[in-house]
């Protein structure tokens, strides 16, 4: 396996079929470990059981180790439901050197740490432009490295957005995960179950649109 993650469809009885059944289960691997949850591979997955399989249900529920997770065709597309995984504030001197891994000397703002998916989240400071986030050169060696202890398995960098311009992102990440054999994921719907409940509580919305 050589993508970042890879999805594993399996049926939940072994007289259900792909076209009729509503159930299933669902696991993903990097190409190091397993991991616990996996966005773009759970949509992926429903994609392929309705369009491929011409699955029969307006809805699939895939068994996975996060719980149920619902995809539901509607239109054109599918909305998926994921779980919520609130981060709490952290004293930004604990992770010294995997802030300095990963931002150089650019201001932060806050750190926020997630106990139960292992993501640490790092605020760049607002008086950061988006460049700065983009531009960034991380390391996934020396990210690796400045953080052993194994309360780390994965790095959200984020920064507000710009509403105002369009299409008006509320905010911006990017993720960052080599203790998972992924030096960077170029979209991940897991770290969004972080940044999700963190930034609708600064921001004070309920709907959002992040990049």
């Amino acid at each position: 396996m050589n993508l970042s993650e890879t999805a594993f469809i399996t049926r939940t009885d072994p007289s259900d079929d792909f076209t009729t059944g509503s159930r299933f289960r669902l696991r993903w691997f990097t190409p190091t470990t397993e991991v616990n949850l996996c966005g773009h591979a759970t949509l992926a997955s429903a994609a392929v059981m309705f369009k491929h399989k011409k699955n029969v249900n307006p809805k699939v529920v895939f068994e996975t180790r996060s719980g149920d997770l619902t995809v539901t065709e509607q239109g054109e597309g599918y909305v998926m439901d994921f779980p919520l995984n609130p981060p709490t504030q952290q004293d930004a001197n604990e992770f010294s050197d995997i802030i300095k891994a990963a931002v150089g000397n650019h201001p932060i703002q806050e750190v926020y740490l997630c106990a139960i998916t292992k993501k640490l989240m790092v605020r760049l400071a607002d008086s950061c432009d988006r460049s700065v986030l983009t531009g960034l050169k991380v390391d996934p060696v020396a990210l690796q490295s400045s953080e052993r202890s194994g309360r780390v398995k994965g790095l959200i960098l984020t920064m507000k957005g710009s509403p105002d311009n369009q299409p008006g992102y509320d905010f911006y990440s990017r993720y960052f995960a080599p203790w998972m054999g992924i030096p960077e994921d170029p979209v991940t719907g897991s770290a969004h179950t972080v940044l999700g409940s963190y930034w609708s509580k600064k921001l004070g919305k309920k709907k959002m649109l992040g990049n």
